[in-house]
């Protein structure tokens, strides 16, 4: 069985990143708690283009005073995603530790993927 990947494009307001990376950093313990196997949140620093490819900053509709996140998170299948995702949603926990403002969700993309390759 193949893991399964949630991924998420955004852009954060550069002053609030510290907030952002302490929230991050407290939902993924409860991600991790209800079993997803990895979590990740990174900070883009060589967003230039190349090759005629489009800019994560363009696509996350970052401005100048943004950062850009790649994140994901990574499951055992698509079916633990869905029972460990409707699990952190009901938690909590979550709630304690969002703070909204933050980010804008309009500017976020968000998908599920299956595995293609994995080395």
């Amino acid at each position: 069985m193949q893991a399964y990947v949630d991924g998420y494009l955004l852009a954060i307001p550069s002053e609030k990143l510290e907030l952002y990376r302490s929230m991050a950093a407290h939902a993924a313990k409860i991600w991790r708690a209800h079993g997803a196997l990895d979590y990740r949140e990174c900070v883009g620093d060589a967003l230039d283009p190349q090759h005629g490819m489009r800019d994560f900053r363009d696509v996350a509709q970052a401005g100048g005073q943004d950062t850009v996140i790649f994140a994901w998170i990574v499951f055992p299948s698509k079916s633990e995603r869905d029972r460990i995702n409707a699990a952190v949603m009901a938690d909590p926990r979550l709630m304690e530790v969002c703070i909204e403002g933050v980010f804008d969700p309009r500017r976020t993309a968000c998908g599920g993927f299956s595995t293609l390759v994995q080395a």
